[in-house]
């Protein structure tokens, strides 16, 4: 892991920034970022002064929701989960490729609204340096809204944040990447209740196996698999393969394909990526 000084520099501005706000709302995940940054606030603000608040909906699997609000818990941090249907919206379950925009847009809308009711005029996201360099068009409704994103402020990076949470003890700073369910299908395919629930199911029953790193994502009637790089292999031994395949078409799919490149973040970004350099040229 990298040299800590300059991310201990990056803390003490985080901190500054977070002073000048008085009393927050944090969105909050239960992720490596939302989890530093809620603990960043509670170490300046007090507990008094910080309300963490998590979305809860059939984007989000239970467990994370769950998990989220037993370590809002044990950081000591006043707690509340907001429930959302973003499949209620016509223009996200349509799938564009602005689709993370009109889902943040929504989602701290309503974050906004329950904050500003309990007097709290400030709300804090998780975004860093790193998030920059992928496709992100949810970033836009933060801008409009007036979202504040201090780690991205304060000039942090993923492995800096790793860094810190690690010396502060929190139990996230090597938990894996997460994003909402949403981000397993390609733009364009319309998301609906019936497909997020096979791709839960396939992802939760492949968590269970004990792989660490995983997304199902979903192609029409097939089913493709990424898992971290250094899990690849195992599932081609110990007949493995034959039960996932199993699975995902018990789950619905009629194939079950595994990615040869593994995990990686934003994978069904690319191809939006590539069009939109296309276009721009």
């Amino acid at each position: 892991m990298e040299n800590g000084s300059g991310a201990h520099e990056k803390l003490k501005h985080l901190s500054e920034i977070i002073k000048e706000q008085k009393r927050v709302a944090v969105a909050f995940s239960g992720g490596v970022d939302s989890a530093f940054l809620l603990k960043a606030a509670l170490d300046v603000l007090g507990t008094g002064g910080v309300l963490a608040i998590t979305a809860g909906s059939s984007i989000h699997p239970k467990r994370e929701t769950d998990h989220a609000a037993a370590l809002a818990h044990s950081l000591g941090a006043r707690h509340m989960l907001m429930e959302t249907d973003e499949l209620s919206i016509p223009e996200f379950v349509r799938n564009p490729k602005n689709r993370c925009y009109i889902c943040k847009r929504s989602l701290f809308w309503k974050m906004k609204e329950k904050a500003e009711s309990l007097g709290i005029l400030s709300i804090l996201e998780g975004s860093n340096t790193d998030d920059l360099l992928d496709f992100r068009p949810g970033m836009r409704a933060l801008k409009e809204l007036g979202i504040k994103s201090p780690l991205l402020e304060a000039g942090l990076k993923k492995s800096e944040i790793r860094l810190l949470s690690r010396e502060m003890g929190l139990e996230t700073w090597d938990k894996q990447p997460f994003a909402c369910l949403a981000t397993r299908f390609p733009y364009g395919e319309r998301i609906t209740t019936e497909k997020i629930a096979m791709v839960e199911s396939c992802e939760q029953y492949l968590l269970n196996l004990g792989f660490r790193q995983v997304r199902v994502r979903h192609h029409g009637d097939i089913a493709r698999i990424e898992v971290g790089k250094d899990e690849t292999a195992r599932l081609f031994r110990d007949g493995l393969s034959e039960m996932v395949d199993a699975e995902c078409r018990r789950a619905g799919f009629t194939y079950c394909t595994i990615d040869l490149k593994g995990y990686r973040t934003g994978s069904m970004n690319q191809a939006a990526a590539r069009e939109e350099t296309h276009e721009q040229g």
